[in-house]
C-alpha cells in the first residue's frame, strides 16, 4: 500500500479539483498490474481525503447519501496504489489492487462486462461468483 499520507494536512491538493456543482468528481478504478477499468464511482472531498489518508477506495453513493468503502460488505477492497488527476482536472484516476479480483456488485471482475454486437448489449465477461454468495439473499 502506497502512503499518501505526507502532506495531506495541506488540503490545497482538493482544491485543485473541478468538483461538479453537487461537489461530487467521477473517479475511475484501474488495475494496477494490467490497466484493466474495473469501475467507475464518484468521490466527494471527504471520500477522496478518506482514499489518500486511508489508501483504501472511498466513494460517494448517490443512491445512498453517504460514504462507501469499496469492500465493506464484500470483503473485496481496493487497495490504492496511485491517485491521478486528469490534465483538465474532473476525473479522478485511481489505481487499485483489487482483493478478491472482483469489482463489480454482479460477481463480475469489472463493471464494464457488456459489449455492444449487433445493437445490442451482450455480456462477455463470465461471473466468478455468484452475487447472492458475496451479499446474501436481498
Amino acid at each position: 500500500m502506497k502512503d499518501f499520507s505526507g502532506n495531506l494536512d495541506n488540503l490545497d491538493w482538493l482544491e485543485a479539483i473541478r468538483w461538479t456543482a453537487d461537489g461530487l468528481v467521477p473517479a475511475i478504478a484501474q488495475d494496477a498490474a494490467n490497466g484493466d477499468i474495473l469501475m467507475m464511482a464518484w468521490m466527494n472531498r471527504e471520500s477522496l481525503r478518506l482514499t489518500a489518508e486511508e489508501g483504501q477506495a472511498v466513494y460517494w453513493s448517490r443512491s445512498r447519501s453517504k460514504l462507501w468503502r469499496k469492500g465493506e460488505s464484500s470483503g473485496h477492497q481496493q487497495v490504492i496504489t496511485d491517485i491521478r488527476l486528469d490534465c483538465d482536472e474532473d476525473v479522478i484516476l485511481l489505481k487499485v489492487e483489487q482483493k478478491g479480483g472482483i469489482a463489480c456488485h454482479t460477481g463480475r471482475r469489472s463493471c464494464f462486462y457488456r459489449s455492444l454486437k449487433d445493437g445490442q448489449w451482450a455480456s462477455v465477461d463470465p461471473v466468478i461468483k455468484d452475487p447472492d454468495a458475496i451479499y446474501g439473499t436481498k
